[in-house]
């Protein structure tokens, strides 16, 4: 996709129900965390692509000021991004997740590469749902989690809303807090929690 409009890198993730959130694969260890903020703040043009339904385009990260996903748009910009661009991956009334386009340069697409884009993001989401029907079919049960897996940060939710007496969606929000406030990503506080390293009643 990226070679297709001459961008810097892709990464393709799953937001939200019924897949979960995580970066199924990146072309860079730059599109690995412009993921990894998106779904730890729960906030970004990705989620906005997905949510929308339609292509979601930021040309020039460095001006504005991200209204619409304010903590994100923030740390997107110290990554030294140009620009970003999101297109959802659906199919019929189930969301998947999305696709990310990235740039060091400030980086507008044409219409004919924003339908372009917008078809193989269609190709992806079947890809994507498909692979998750095997996987629910697989005989052992045994699922690939992958090099982004989030496990940790499931094993760590269930933990923190053990530890304190509240909800999941609740756990997941202070887990969140938690590593937005410490700048570190939930998956490395997680970690720490799980391990047992980091309190669970955070």
């Amino acid at each position: 996709m990226r070679a297709a409009v001459a961008m810097a890198g892709a990464v393709i993730s799953t937001l939200g129900s019924p897949m979960g959130s995580q970066t199924v694969c990146a072309s860079t260890t730059l599109g690995a965390r412009i993921d990894e903020i998106q779904i730890d703040l729960g906030e970004g043009p990705s989620w906005e692509a997905l949510r929308t339904r339609q292509p979601v385009a930021v040309a020039d990260l460095q001006v504005g000021d991200g209204a619409h996903w304010p903590t994100a748009w923030e740390a997107l910009r110290e990554l030294d991004l140009g620009s970003l661009h999101a297109f959802p991956l659906f199919v019929g009334p189930l969301g998947i997740g999305s696709v990310a386009l990235y740039s060091p340069a400030a980086r507008e697409l044409s219409d004919s590469d924003t339908a372009g884009l917008s078809r193989l993001a269609s190709l992806v989401s079947g890809t994507l749902l498909r692979r998750a029907l095997r996987d629910l079919d697989d005989a052992d049960g045994a699922v690939d989690e992958g090099r982004y897996s989030r496990r940790e940060v499931h094993q760590a939710t269930g933990m923190v809303a053990a530890g304190n007496g509240i909800g999941v969606d609740e756990a997941l929000l202070l887990l969140r807090g938690h590593a937005y406030a410490s700048g570190r990503p939930v998956r490395e506080v997680a970690a720490d929690v799980v391990a047992r390293r980091l309190d669970a009643r955070l």
